[in-house]
């Protein structure tokens, strides 16, 4: 697997096998996610679905790297990430994982040109020509005039957008969003996934988190979730085939 998006169309990103995450509450064991078996393929816009407690959250944590299963195996661009400590997931993160937010999770005292740079200063050796393929994001998602701009000076949207470049500025096998419009007007909203659908269809991979089925429905599946086991995984279109080079 190539960040580079030279990774064949439809070559499996994320794999999980028989994925079970359980939480102690007291004498008490809580099980989140029941033997969840699904793949993730590159090129594909997938939306994961289910009312509240049915696991949605926990599988976007396993995904992200940001908690581990409690048994069976997470494959993610061809290496068991399962059991991996710590400092190792966050160098996975930062390697293979873009994501963005309801609540945009921005630096307040940082531009826009700086938060989108800040997934550079984690990785082990800073990315060269870093601040040029910052500014070509912010113009990308329409915030070529907004460079030195703080997100307070900001509308939700712009600061959406923001968050989205900064996803994207390492080239991640996976863009993983959660609520990305829960806290957006519904014009905003319409924008915004107006933007995933272009990045879709330049080659990226996408798995968004959202309660509304009608933001799922512009994705190709829909992954419904209930007390943490897998309802149906619905496939809403075909699967375009990605191009030679993913997003930029």
């Amino acid at each position: 697997m190539h960040r580079d998006g030279a990774a064949s169309p439809g070559e499996p990103i994320a794999v999980l096998e028989d994925v079970r995450k359980e939480y102690r509450m007291g004498a008490s064991v809580v099980s989140a996610l029941d033997g969840v078996s699904v793949t993730f393929r590159r090129g594909e816009y997938w939306a994961i679905v289910g009312t509240s407690g049915s696991g949605k959250s926990t599988l976007l944590n396993l995904l992200g790297c940001l908690d581990r299963p409690t048994s069976g195996r997470y494959v993610l661009a061809g290496r068991d990430v399962s059991r991996l400590p710590d400092p190792m997931l966050s160098e996975i993160r930062g390697r293979y994982l873009g994501f963005v937010f309801q609540s945009f999770n921005l630096i307040a005292q940082l531009t826009v040109l700086e938060n989108i740079e800040v997934p550079l200063l984690y990785q082990p050796a800073h990315e060269s020509h870093g601040r040029e393929r910052a500014v070509a994001l912010a113009r990308r998602v329409g915030l070529g005039e907004r460079l030195r701009h703080r997100p307070a000076e900001l509308s939700g949207g712009q600061q959406q957008r923001v968050a989205i470049a900064r996803a994207l500025i390492h080239r991640p096998a996976l863009i993983l969003a959660d609520e990305a419009t829960g806290n957006l007007d519904s014009k905003t909203t319409s924008e915004i996934l107006a933007l995933f659908d272009e990045l879709h269809a330049e080659g990226a991979t996408l798995a968004l988190v959202t309660h509304d089925l009608g933001v799922a429905r512009r994705a190709e599946k829909i992954l419904h979730l209930k007390d943490g086991k897998v309802l149906d995984i619905e496939t809403v279109r075909a699967t375009a085939s990605a191009p030679a080079s993913a997003a930029p």
